[in-house]
């Protein structure tokens, strides 16, 4: 296997990875509005992933960073030509992260108020525009002989991307949900399994009908065996949570992301971004890539740093690991 080769699977388990865990963060931000009756269970939804969301966001930065240094003609193609919705995905995390860190300096309601409506918003847009975002890169986009983007942003907005941000973001919400299940205690554990099951069923009948599409549009057998995958960890998903068991649910509903995630790659190899133009202009992983040398000492890096990523990242959630609830709240913190 080439070493450019290599580079797309490690760039499709980063952004596999930040898919399964901030997904989760954006569902719970989601729920913040959803599932929260008052001020102590939205606290109670925030504290549950207030230790790990930045770190998670720590997958977007490693799986953006690898695409420039692995693929520079794939990078800029991307974030010229999709630049105002990565623009907004953007702004969006980074009011985010200050909503999450502002929230609770002042105790006046309306300003914790308009903070949890910041949160909200900012983990819903970016749950619905990165599966518009990915969809359009599967399906193709207008890549002239330049390997330059020719569309506006109109063209993204076609039915095949719009149902892939429906995906995620229903997605994202049923796991935000499960995983909601499984770090809390009391009433708000029991509305959160409730709302994952509806959620769950609007999220597998959207699922369906786009994995279906990629698979005919253009897919194969290995594509396939993921389609199969992901499907029957969804309906999994949705029987463990229906029995109470939240753990296995969150684990299947975090093997139902990997394996639609895996899918859209599958399907994507070896292009990294199709010209719908002509399929000669496609960016591929060898006319996109970095040369071997760089490649080289990317693997390299990434060898020595991954691992100590992932066991801190790990030691993180175990320290974090035991479940909440209102009575955890102190009635004097807000």
């Amino acid at each position: 296997m080439e070493l450019h080769d290599v580079w797309f699977v490690l760039i499709a388990v980063l952004w596999t990875g930040y898919f399964f865990l901030e997904g989760f963060d954006f569902g719970v931000g989601i729920l913040t509005k959803l599932l929260a009756r008052d001020r102590p269970e939205k606290r109670v939804l925030i504290n549950t992933i207030g230790p790990v969301w930045d770190g998670n966001e720590v997958w977007l930065l490693s799986a953006g960073g690898a695409t420039f240094a692995a693929f520079p003609e794939w990078y800029a193609t991307l974030f010229s030509g999709f630049y105002l919705p990565l623009l907004v995905i953007l702004l969006s995390l980074i009011v985010r992260g200050v909503a999450f860190e502002y929230r609770a300096k002042r105790p006046e309601e309306n300003w914790q108020r308009n903070w949890e409506t910041a949160i909200f918003w900012t983990s819903l847009i970016p749950a619905f525009l990165w599966g518009v975002a990915f969809g359009n890169i599967v399906h193709g986009v207008k890549i002239d002989k330049n390997f330059e983007y020719v569309g506006n942003i109109w063209d993204l907005l076609n039915p095949y991307a719009l149902l892939g941000g429906l995906v995620t973001l229903t997605l994202f919400t049923f796991h935000g949900a499960v995983f909601t299940a499984l770090k809390t205690v009391g009433e708000i554990r029991e509305r959160a399994r409730k709302l994952a099951t509806v959620v769950g069923l609007a999220a597998a009948a959207v699922a369906l009908v786009f994995l279906l599409w990629t698979q005919v549009d253009s897919g194969d057998g290995k594509s396939l065996v993921a389609l199969v995958v992901a499907v029957a960890a969804l309906v999994a998903a949705l029987v463990a949570n229906q029995a109470g068991r939240e753990g296995w649910s969150f684990a299947l509903s975090g093997i139902t992301i990997v394996a639609a995630v895996a899918m859209l790659f599958l399907s994507l190899f070896p292009d990294v971004m199709p010209s719908s133009l002509d399929e000669n202009w496609s960016l591929n992983v060898t006319n996109a890539s970095s040369s071997p040398y760089t490649l080289k000492i990317m693997t390299w890096c990434a060898g020595i740093a991954t691992p100590i990523v992932l066991l801190y990242q790990g030691w993180t959630y175990w320290v974090f690991r035991k479940r909440i609830g209102t009575q955890h709240i102190a009635e004097t913190v807000h």
